[in-house]
């Protein structure tokens, strides 16, 4: 089961988010989104978990309460299926993307 983990500080590594979780069983892999821009790690993090019954122990015991700071909000991960860029999505920039050309 994928574990959502929002409201994170960016002070949060990997391994640190393994030792959290793994407290409640087997971790398959931990990853933090960076952000394309900046290059920053985003606030939240997906966990993986393969036992079902260790991720909701991990969801029910982490959720709401403060950890590094931050009081973080962990539930399943939720994955969108309204994907608006339909399946032929190319890969390059869009027009709209493109720098204004001085006239």
């Amino acid at each position: 089961m994928k574990i959502f983990v929002g409201n994170m500080t960016r002070d949060i590594g990997k391994e640190t988010l393994r030792s959290l979780f793994s407290d409640y069983g087997e971790i398959k892999a931990v990853t933090i989104l960076i952000d394309r821009i900046n290059g920053e790690w985003k606030a939240f993090a997906f966990i993986d978990m393969p036992d079902e019954n260790e991720a909701w122990d991990a969801i029910s015991a982490l959720d709401n309460k403060e950890h590094f700071g931050h009081v973080l909000c962990v539930h399943q991960a939720r994955f969108r299926n309204d994907d608006r860029r339909g399946p032929n999505r190319g890969g390059g920039r869009r027009q709209t993307d493109l720098p204004e050309i001085p006239k």
